[in-house]
């Protein structure tokens, strides 16, 4: 049985059920209240987009090996006992170091 008060009720719509859950109604005003609506999509896609590259950031990073070559000059002569790597030190660090 359909009441004829409900007849006036429109079926909602996907953007309804957006805009409700972006928060309250702004206004009593359904344009004023769409509008914001808007903004406030708007202010959600720009937070969205900036996590999403702030993320790959981090995945792209991840695990990244950086080699610091530290050479040291000396007036004196190396032993030719000493291997070319003990003449060089290399540090490595996890992440981004500099």
């Amino acid at each position: 049985m359909s009441d004829p008060g409900n007849q006036s009720m429109k079926p909602k719509s996907p953007w309804r059920w957006w805009a409700k859950a972006l928060g309250e109604k702004a206004s009593k005003c359904d344009k004023e209240s769409d509008r914001v609506a808007v903004i406030r999509t708007v202010i959600f896609a720009t937070y969205l987009i900036t996590n999403c590259f702030i993320v790959a950031g981090v995945i792209r990073h991840w695990n990244d090996e950086t080699i610091i070559e530290i050479f040291i000059e000396s007036p004196h002569e190396v032993p030719g006992y000493l291997q070319q790597k003990q003449k060089e030190i290399r540090i490595q660090t996890s992440g981004n170091f500099l």
